[in-house]
């Protein structure tokens, strides 16, 4: 039987903290074969290898966004997912698209779709946003520097993409042409982006 006040413990914990991981538990000096009891007995669930959730909590459209944050700690969410979180795009990636440093140890996450991009120098750390999902602190780019990612990146996503991105971003205010100009040259990509910019005014 699990000890009351350990059970106690774990699920208040889950309660403040929607997505919880071993050491979570084991910070609050409890083993942490209780998240797998409490998970065979139904009061917790299992979103990913190695993450838990109480069983009755709500989950957002992105989940899998807050999930990813929570197993790659260091990533940002870019490209196809960051144009999915801020509106910009019509698809529905598969993948988790996630930005990690260039010199960066490949995070090895089999539980869910991880999409790995390496970023590097102020391309890495400019424009990133932190958004608050079910609790977890996730890291994405903003839609004027996912816009000029997506150019840069764009024999991965297709120019199609990028354009559509482009278009929506200027339609909807999420981004400004100057701000997106200001990405671009982060991006090194201004040259690229020019006339569809111009054509865009």
């Amino acid at each position: 039987m699990v000890n009351g006040s350990a059970t106690e413990r774990v699920l208040q914990l889950a309660a403040r903290q929607p997505l919880i991981r071993p050491r979570d538990v084991e910070a609050l000096g409890i083993a942490r074969e209780y998240l797998l009891r409490l998970y065979r007995q139904g009061l917790l669930v299992r979103p990913a290898r190695g993450l838990y959730a109480l069983a009755n909590s709500s989950i957002t459209e992105h989940h899998s966004l807050a999930v990813a944050a929570k197993l790659v700690s260091r990533g940002v969410v870019c490209l196809l997912s960051a144009l999915r979180f801020h509106g910009l795009t019509t698809q529905d990636p598969h993948e988790i698209w996630m930005a990690i440093d260039f010199k960066a140890h490949r995070p090895s996450i089999a539980s869910i779709a991880l999409r790995v991009v390496r970023f590097s120098g102020s391309a890495l750390v400019a424009g990133i946003e932190t958004h608050a999902i079910e609790g977890v602190e996730v890291r994405v780019y903003c839609a004027a520097k996912t816009v000029a990612d997506c150019f840069k990146y764009r024999n991965k996503i297709g120019i199609d993409v990028a354009i559509e991105a482009l278009r929506d971003a200027l339609r909807t205010r999420k981004a400004t042409v100057d701000e997106i100009h200001r990405f671009a040259k982060v991006c090194r990509v201004s040259n690229v982006m020019r006339p569809y910019l111009e054509s865009a005014v």
